[in-house]
């Protein structure tokens, strides 16, 4: 494609959470020796323009809304030369102790900061394709097995892959998935491409939004899979779910939902799905593939 990938995206958002969390009086909070921290529960992400190598860019962010010991932040990454939106991100984080992410209320300080950062959610950032609602996850891996979910990854996570307290970084749930989409793709994108008007030469994909659900937080030499299934598919997009899943437990890492686009990688456009497209796709979509 050209440009950073999603996993790109959500580094540069935890790089600003620091940041933010300074800005709540927690400026240690990402620190080996903080008191506590904030863990990311969910990420909303709507991926608005591509940024390449070297593209010069800043966040900005505020509270949408705090909890007892939660909080839905808004983060904003903005292309700095041209003042364009890159990516929006509603993040839901918890307030808890380091080591055992045990969840306590935010002080009396925090919260008068809180307040002076509200901020309300643009329409840029606001879920367009996907729900935000409360969600019960179904993932498990007894459960990708009986939907004959595809497994498209699979692996360990390594001591780089984790942060100051021994947990997966959040980049790499996304970023492994991003590793492995083809495996499932690449028959959609034939597809699409092969019924569309003008057949392009060359594509790729593209993810217009993601929402990922953080369930639990796989350690270094802990290992995982990622099973992956088609949701639906209209005149334009597809709807694909992910669950990363320990092989050892058979319990749910995390789970996530993603539209996405075929892309024509010359023309640099979305290439539309037909309505016969549409029906050879949900074929292979999943009954009851969710969250």
């Amino acid at each position: 494609m050209g440009h950073m990938n999603v996993r790109f995206y959500v580094a540069r958002a935890m790089e600003g959470l620091v940041g933010l969390a300074a800005e709540l009086g927690l400026p240690h909070a990402f620190t080996d020796h903080s008191t506590s921290t904030l863990l990311v529960r969910e990420h909303h992400i709507r991926f608005l323009r591509e940024a390449r190598a070297g593209a010069a860019l800043h966040m900005t962010g505020g509270v949408v809304q705090l909890g007892e010991d939660d909080a839905r932040l808004l983060q904003l990454l903005w292309h700095s030369e041209t003042g364009a939106l890159a990516a929006t991100f509603q993040t839901v984080v918890v307030h808890v102790t380091p080591a055992d992410g045990r969840a306590f209320p935010w002080s009396a300080a925090t919260r008068a900061r809180a307040d002076r950062l509200k901020v309300e959610v643009p329409e840029q950032a606001t879920a367009r394709s996907v729900s935000l609602d409360p969600v019960e996850p179904i993932a498990s891996l007894a459960k990708a097995d009986e939907l004959g979910l595809v497994r498209i990854a699979q692996g360990a996570v390594a001591p780089g892959d984790c942060d100051v307290f021994g947990r997966m970084a959040a980049e790499q749930f996304i970023g492994r998935v991003s590793d492995g989409i083809p495996r499932l793709v690449r028959g959609f994108r034939e597809t699409v491409s092969g019924a569309a008007e003008e057949t392009p030469k060359r594509v790729g994909g593209a993810v217009l939004e993601y929402r990922l659900v953080h369930l639990d937080w796989p350690r270094a030499g802990q290992r995982f899979e990622i099973r992956s299934g088609l949701k639906s598919a209209d005149a334009r997009t597809k709807t694909m779910i992910h669950w990363m899943l320990d092989p050892d437990t058979g319990k749910a890492w995390g789970t996530s939902e993603a539209v996405a686009v075929t892309f024509d990688l010359d023309a640099r456009k979305i290439v539309p799905i037909s309505d016969a497209a549409r029906v050879e796709l949900m074929k292979q979509a999943t009954p009851g593939l969710a969250l």
